[in-house]
């Protein structure tokens, strides 16, 4: 497993969560870190990135809510979620493009659960 993410789960309408994603030692020379989500019966779509130097990039429904962060010695990407919303509900993936041991790609860790409800 080249991608573990963690902390996802059930929460309220205007509650936090954080998702961290830790990528294995086998893929190195990591580029661009990103969150994505899928929702049932849609596309998944990007939430943010962080470049290596720490550009971010948000989707327009998230921004100003949530706060994307990266560890680069731990090679550990962040999802701080606030205020979150029943739209927010979805399957967030990890995503990282860097050199691996199958080459220059993209990587996916395996999805986790996020659910906004009261």
């Amino acid at each position: 497993v080249q991608l573990v993410e963690s902390g996802g789960g059930l929460v309220q309408p205007g509650g936090s969560l954080r998702l961290s994603c830790a990528a294995s030692r086998s893929i190195f020379s990591i580029i661009t870190m990103a969150w994505y989500r899928q929702a049932p019966g849609k596309q998944r779509d990007l939430v943010a990135s962080i470049s290596r130097g720490g550009t971010t990039n948000y989707a327009d429904s998230v921004r100003g809510r949530f706060t994307v962060s990266r560890e680069n010695g731990k090679n550990t990407v962040n999802l701080q979620m606030n205020s979150l919303r029943p739209e927010d509900t979805a399957v967030y993936y990890c995503n990282v493009y860097g050199n691996g041991d199958s080459g220059w790609r993209d990587y996916w860790g395996q999805g986790t659960q996020v659910t906004v409800s009261s």
